[in-house]
C-alpha cells in the first residue's frame, strides 16, 4: 500500500471555496483552491505549464494563479464547466463590462413596455419546458437571452451567461438545493413566482463585482489559461505540473455534473444536455470486470452482491486509468502530478481510489511521494448513499479526501 498520512493542515477548517477565490456559478464538488495553493508552497511551484485535464469550473487555475503560474491549460467536455472557466479566467475590461449592463438592462425595460414583442422571439428547445419552469418565467428568460446574444464581443457574451445560467437554475422547478434534477413538492410550486429580470440583474451585479475584485486584478498580460471544450488531448512531456480533481465514481450514481447543468446547457443551446452524464468517466459499461490491480479484490467483492455495480464501478476505474496514461506522458520528468479524490463506498465497500491512483502513476514511470489524507468539507455532493437500495438504510459515502502526489522519474 502507499503511504497515507494524516494532514490537519489540509483540512482548512472554518474555511470555503469562497475564503480565496469566490466562484462566479455554483458547481458541484469542487476542489478548494486552498488545497492547490497549499501544496504548490509545500512543493515550491511557483512556474511552469499547469495541466487539469478534468477542469470543472476551474479550481485549479485560480491555485496556480495565487502561485504565481502563468500558463495553464484545462480540458472538460461539460460545456457549462467550460463556460465558467472561460469566464472566471478570460480577461475583460470591466468597464465595457458595466457599459454593456446598462445597455442591456435598457433594452430589456424597453422591450418589456410592449407585451406583443415578446412573439417575435424563437421559443427555446428545452425537454419538457413546462414541467420545469413557468410560462412567465420562460418569456422573461427568453428575453434576457436574446440581447445577451446580440452582445458581440464574445468574451464579454460569455460573461453575461454565467449569471443567466444562474438564473435558469433558481428561477426554475428545481430544488436548488440539489444538484440532480428534482422538481419542487407541488404546494411549493404555488408559492413561487420569481422575478427572474431582477433576480439576473442582481446575480450580474454580483458576478461583476466579484470578477473585479478577485480575479481582474490577477489576470496580466502574461497569464495565458486555455481551456478547451474536450477529452485531453496528450502532449508529450510538456507540462510541469498537473492539479486536478477527477470524478469520484460514474456521474450517474456520485456527483451528476451532467443533471445539474441539464438545464442551463439546454437554455445555452446544447442539444445533448441530457447525455452528458453517459459521455463522462464511467459513461460506457465494459464486458468484463477488471482482475488485477489493487482494484480488483474490491471490484471482485461488489460483484458478490451486485455485478451490474460492479461493471459499473469497472467502467469508471478503466476510464480513469486510461486517462492517467494519457496525462502521464505529457508530464515532463521531474514534473509533479497531485490529484485530489475522495474513496466512494459502493454497496458497503470502500474503494481505494486514491491507492489506485498511485498505482497507476507508478506503472508510467513517476514515483509515489506522500498521500495526505483530509477532512472532507464544503463539497456539494451527497454525503450518504443507499447501498442495499432499500428505504431507509444509508451509510456515509465519504468523510475524507485524499491528496496524491507524485513526481515523474528523471
Amino acid at each position: 500500500m502507499y503511504q497515507v498520512v494524516r494532514n490537519e493542515k489540509y483540512d482548512f477548517i472554518g474555511q470555503s471555496y469562497a475564503t480565496v477565490y469566490p466562484n462566479l456559478h455554483k458547481y458541484p464538488a469542487t476542489m478548494l483552491p486552498q488545497i492547490g495553493i497549499e501544496i504548490f508552497n509545500e512543493l515550491d511551484i511557483k512556474s511552469g505549464k499547469l495541466l487539469d485535464p478534468y477542469c470543472g469550473s476551474g479550481s485549479s487555475f485560480a491555485s496556480g494563479l495565487e502561485c504565481g503560474l502563468t500558463e495553464m491549460h484545462g480540458f472538460d467536455i461539460n460545456p457549462l464547466a467550460i463556460l465558467i472557466s472561460k469566464a472566471r479566467f478570460t480577461k475583460v475590461s470591466v468597464n465595457e463590462i458595466v457599459a454593456t449592463k446598462k445597455e442591456l438592462r435598457n433594452n430589456v425595460y424597453e422591450f418589456l413596455k410592449n407585451e406583443k414583442n415578446i412573439e417575435t422571439l424563437k421559443p427555446p428547445k428545452i425537454t419538457n419546458i413546462d414541467y420545469w419552469f413557468s410560462t412567465q418565467v420562460i418569456a422573461n428568460l427568453a428575453i434576457i437571452k436574446n440581447f445577451i446574444e446580440q452582445i458581440q464581443d464574445e468574451n464579454i457574451r460569455r460573461f453575461f451567461l454565467i449569471p443567466f445560467s444562474e438564473t435558469v437554475r433558481e428561477c426554475s422547478y428545481t430544488r436548488n438545493n440539489e444538484f440532480k434534477l428534482f422538481r419542487m413538492k407541488t404546494e411549493d410550486l404555488l408559492r413561487f413566482n420569481p422575478d427572474v429580470i431582477g433576480i439576473y440583474l442582481k446575480k450580474l451585479e454580483d458576478t461583476i463585482s466579484l470578477y473585479s475584485n478577485y480575479y481582474y486584478p490577477k489576470l496580466d498580460k502574461n497569464v495565458t489559461v486555455n481551456v478547451q471544450y474536450s477529452t485531453f488531448q496528450p502532449k508529450d512531456e510538456y507540462f510541469d505540473v498537473v492539479l486536478t480533481s477527477p470524478p469520484y465514481g460514474d456521474s450517474r450514481t456520485t456527483v451528476a455534473y451532467g443533471q445539474f447543468s441539464t438545464l442551463s446547457n439546454e437554455w445555452l443551446g446544447v442539444d445533448y444536455a441530457r447525455k452528458i452524464d453517459g459521455m463522462l468517466m464511467g459513461g460506457v459499461k465494459p464486458k468484463q470486470n477488471i482482475k488485477s490491480g489493487i482494484i480488483a479484490d474490491y471490484i471482485s467483492e461488489i460483484n458478490k452482491v451486485d455485478s451490474k455495480r460492479a461493471l459499473d464501478v469497472s467502467a469508471f476505474y478503466n476510464d480513469l486509468s486510461f486517462s492517467i496514461n494519457q496525462v502521464a506522458k505529457s508530464v515532463c520528468k521531474g514534473g509533479k502530478s497531485i490529484y485530489v479524490v475522495g474513496n466512494r463506498n459502493v454497496k458497503n465497500v470502500q474503494l481505494p481510489t486514491d491507492q489506485f491512483i498511485a498505482e497507476k502513476f507508478e506503472r508510467n514511470e513517476f514515483k509515489h511521494l506522500i498521500t495526505y489524507k483530509r477532512a472532507l468539507s464544503n463539497k456539494s455532493m451527497p454525503s450518504k448513499n443507499s447501498p442495499t437500495n432499500k428505504a431507509g438504510k444509508t451509510v456515509n459515502t465519504m468523510l475524507w479526501e485524499y491528496v496524491v502526489i507524485c513526481e515523474k522519474k528523471r
